[in-house]
């Protein structure tokens, strides 16, 4: 079957299946079935997936979610509703478009989310990004104006392309090239395609860059391993993007900038080199808490090029690498609890300098060796270098915890609760430490937390930060993963008091519909 028949033969079956699952009057009122015929033979297609993503890539954001319960109370489960999601977002945007990624980044944790949640709303958090990824796709043209397209595999002439051949395309803003040798890359060494991918990621820090790399690994799980080509491809794609925006606004500035011994592509081969990274094997080496916490400071207080020579220098001595990427995670909650600025959610630097530390360090758990000890220096490089305005210590100060005097769980929670509604982020961060320092479950305080981590906008932020706190709470220490609530506390309620003076409206655009939708309370409460 050629390429041209086997996309009108999906199409007629897609629309089959999708009459079938939100009816033939609202299938007609979407125009899934005008659009389905008319793909062009170069688009992508995800075999049976393929009417799902249609539909999440088809259908006008007004429309969706009713048709998205449809498909739920007919059998379909979340997970594969955020794959085709994820999947339709990948072919249109194709990692080049800003809401668009954002969108992206949010889908896995969103499901991750709804595990977390009572049998009748855990819809919610992924209808909230659905909704929003929706109204992305058709603001940026949907089907006709979609990014990525088949892509076939370079002619090998000489050496098979490499990670190095990627990112060299992508610093000569050759976005064909680098999308051809990657496709090569994943088509003879399908395993190894996420690893060739990092030289290109570890070319410069950039929240964005390193967490669209690693959501998409993450969401791997959801999709299946014979989509990775698609996802990782945005990477790719975004690697170049970025290379040529820089170029586009200040060629000058940005070869001045790159030229620089203290660029990360310049500090990252000489330590490599020079602690022989490469060549030693993985240390096993645990260290105590006073280590973690020292090491912590310096990637807070010290430049880029110390920070990550600190960090070279400790896997060197064989330290273990989880320890030293807990103290860089650590670092960047630091960044939150210690900062002083009013507003602290959304692109705060440190949220984005604890999703970032997250990425890094879970692209180090499912890298090889190379790119484990490289992600690591890189993650402490871009950690490090953002100290200034900040407190000498992190909230709470033992000042506000004074003001803490209980010690019942519930009453603490509902402390917390008030003091996130009055945007009272050292209140928040008090109550939540004085929690933990008590030795209370902290899924009473992720329950609260992930309340309004689904129900206020966040700009596109809540989701993906709520799941880094889940996953440094979990892999932390005893003796700092409270840090990770507390700062999420102060991230809550800053984001609350945004949320509800933005001109959109006191909840996430879809969040009441979905709960109408589910038959629930909009208020979140039982």
């Amino acid at each position: 079957m050629d390429r041209t028949s086997r996309r009108e033969f999906l199409a007629d079956v897609g629309r089959g299946m999708l009459v079938a699952s939100v009816g033939s009057t609202l299938a007609s009122d979407l125009g899934l079935s005008s659009v389905m015929a008319a793909e062009e033979s170069h688009a992508l297609t995800f075999g049976s997936l393929e009417p799902l993503v249609t539909m999440m890539q088809q259908t006008p954001a007004a429309k969706l979610l009713p048709a998205v319960v449809k498909t739920i109370q007919s059998g379909t489960d979340l997970k594969t509703l955020v794959a085709a999601a994820a999947l339709a977002n990948a072919r249109t945007f194709g990692g080049q478009d800003y809401d668009g990624f954002h969108t992206f980044m949010a889908l896995a944790p969103a499901w991750h989310m709804s595990k977390e949640l009572p049998e009748a709303r855990r819809p919610m958090p992924v209808l909230k990004v659905l909704y929003r990824n929706a109204a992305r796709i058709q603001n940026f043209g949907g089907h006709d104006h979609e990014i990525l397209h088949v892509v076939d595999a370079a002619a090998v002439k000489g050496d098979a392309p490499t990670g190095e051949t990627v990112r060299a395309c992508s610093r000569k803003l050759d976005f064909d090239s680098a999308e051809q040798a990657f496709a090569t890359i994943a088509k003879s060494q399908p395993g190894e395609a996420y690893n060739h991918l990092q030289y290109a990621m570890q070319d410069e820090v950039d929240v964005h860059r390193v967490v669209l790399a690693w959501r998409a690994w993450d969401t791997l799980s959801l999709t299946g391993q014979e989509h990775a080509h698609t996802l990782l491809r945005q990477s790719v794609r975004y690697c170049v993007n970025s290379e040529k925006g820089a170029c586009d606004r200040d060629k000058a500035a940005h070869e001045a900038r790159i030229s620089s011994m203290t660029h990360v592509r310049h500090v990252l081969p000489k330590l490599l080199d020079q602690y022989q990274l490469v060549s030693k094997p993985t240390g096993t080496r645990r260290v105590d808490d006073a280590w973690i916490e020292k090491m912590c400071n310096t990637i807070v207080t010290s430049n880029r090029e110390v920070a990550a020579d600190a960090v070279a220098a400790a896997l060197a001595e064989g330290i273990a690498p989880e320890d030293v990427g807990e103290a860089i995670s650590l670092a960047a909650n630091a960044l939150l609890l210690r900062d002083t600025a009013d507003r602290t959610h959304g692109d705060s630097k440190g949220v984005h300098a604890s999703d970032s530390a997250n990425a890094w360090r879970n692209i180090a758990r499912v890298s090889n060796h190379r790119n484990a000890v490289a992600s690591l220096v890189v993650g402490a490089y871009h950690t490090a270098g953002q100290g200034g305005n900040l407190h000498k210590q992190p909230l709470p100060f033992a000042e506000h915890l004074e003001k803490i005097t209980g010690d019942n769980p519930a009453e603490l929670l509902k402390l917390t609760e008030g003091a996130i509604r009055e945007n009272n982020q050292t209140r928040a961060c008090a109550a939540i430490y004085r929690y933990g320092e008590l030795g209370h479950s902290p899924r009473g305080v992720f329950d609260l937390l992930l309340k309004y981590a689904i129900s206020e906008d966040g700009r596109l932020h809540a989701e993906k930060y709520y799941r880094t706190v889940s996953e440094e709470f979990a892999s932390m220490r005893p003796a700092f993963r409270w840090r990770q609530l507390t700062a999420l506390a102060r991230v809550t309620a800053s984001s609350f008091a945004y949320s509800r003076e933005d001109k959109h409206g006191h909840h996430a655009p879809g969040y009441e519909e979905a709960c109408k939708l589910l038959g629930i309370d909009p208020s979140g409460a039982a």
